[in-house]
């Protein structure tokens, strides 16, 4: 039987449904469980992984839970009443599934760990918003992100970066480029004097027409179009303006960071790494001016003393970089031994096979017996 996903909807036509929870106690006394079979067919019509209510079950009633993902098991410690866990169920729906706007749960979670932060975004009324995260399930979710979640990390992008110039470098074809033109033999014939040539090439929906269009957008536009630069702050754009392919812009930053932690030395000592880090992954800094400046303390903006003490908390930093750089290198080298190609000449002399003459004088002739 199944029944409403918002249960405060009385229509009969309420199209989202989802089935009734179906619980089974095993063992008895202290280990007296209660496994819910069904848990896997809630959570898909809920959009949610089948561990969240059950987590949330774990949260309100104050027991444990036990999870077998493989053979689909989910059991929460004790014996617990049918109809509290359909109520409790409700309260699960209406705090992390339903949409606080238009009430359908056509919700998704974007989490993001690095900020502690929560989101929701509906399908159906386009809300966006953050959810509140005093709930003890928030910190599971947190830890447990949905696998369709969000989850930008500096690491992975640098990854794509890295990847895209490995594609460039080995030649791959960009898709800004023209199509070569058709040979002369596939050029449609012109039409006829009478009819009326529309040159409209708005109303062409082909996907040759759409393909053709798309070339003739220029470079420029497809950068403002599809850059990530979108998401940018207005300052993270100022500062990659100034240091983007500027070594001594990139310098110039390093040594107005030894500045500021000069000013606030007792809160920014600690966490030099940490903001090396940072400005690495927004692409502000690169490998080889970082490694450079750390190799030499220069006292024309700080004391010798707070260079090389800064340069000494930043040897974290540092040693990861030269490690990643040298893991890069091992791996385009094993990329220039597999694009090798072996060339095969014809003009190279092959030996020629004698054939040695048959001796007829030591042959018999069977007819002559």
């Amino acid at each position: 039987m199944s029944v409403s996903v918002n249960r405060s909807v009385s229509d009969q036509f309420y199209r989202y449904k989802m089935p009734c929870l179906i619980a089974k106690v095993e063992g008895k006394g202290n280990g007296i469980k209660t496994v819910i079979v069904n848990m896997v067919d809630v959570a898909k019509a809920l959009n949610r992984p089948p561990t969240y209510p059950t987590k949330y079950f774990v949260c309100e009633l104050g027991a444990q839970t036990q999870f077998d993902v493989k053979n689909d098991r989910y059991i929460v410690n004790e014996s617990h009443e049918v109809n509290k866990r359909q109520d409790m169920l409700d309260g699960f729906i209406k705090k992390f599934v339903l949409c606080p706007e238009c009430e359908n749960p056509e919700t998704d979670l974007h989490v993001n760990p690095k900020k502690q932060t929560i989101g929701n975004s509906c399908k159906a009324c386009r809300y966006r918003g953050m959810l509140d995260t005093h709930h003890k399930l928030c910190t599971f979710i947190l830890k447990n992100p949905p696998e369709n979640s969000d989850i930008g990390t500096g690491k992975k992008e640098k990854e794509k970066k890295n990847r895209k110039g490995k594609d460039k470098e080995n030649g791959s074809v960009s898709t800004s480029e023209t199509p070569p033109p058709p040979p002369p033999n596939e050029i449609s014939p012109p039409h006829a004097v009478e009819e009326e040539e529309d040159d409209d090439w708005g109303e062409d929906t082909t996907e040759e027409a759409q393909r053709r269009r798309m070339d003739e957008i220029s470079d420029h536009a497809k950068r403002l179009t599809l850059s990530d630069d979108l998401e940018r702050t207005v300052e993270e754009r100022h500062f990659l303006r100034f240091c983007h392919n500027n070594k001594k812009a990139q310098r110039y930053l390093l040594h107005g960071l030894e500045c500021v932690i000069a000013m606030h030395q007792a809160q920014l000592i600690s966490k030099i790494p940490h903001i090396l880090k940072e400005m690495y992954d927004a692409d502000l800094l690169e490998e080889e001016v970082i490694i450079s400046w750390s190799k030499k303390a220069s006292k024309k903006y700080v004391s010798k003393e707070l260079a090389k003490e800064i340069r000494v908390k930043a040897e974290p930093f540092i040693k990861w970089l030269k490690e990643a750089k040298e893991e890069s290198s091992g791996g385009e080298e094993e990329d220039e031994d597999e694009n090798i190609e072996v060339v095969y000449s014809k003009t190279a002399s092959v030996p020629k096979v004698e054939t040695v003459k048959s001796d007829n004088k030591d042959d018999i002739d069977i007819d002559a017996i």
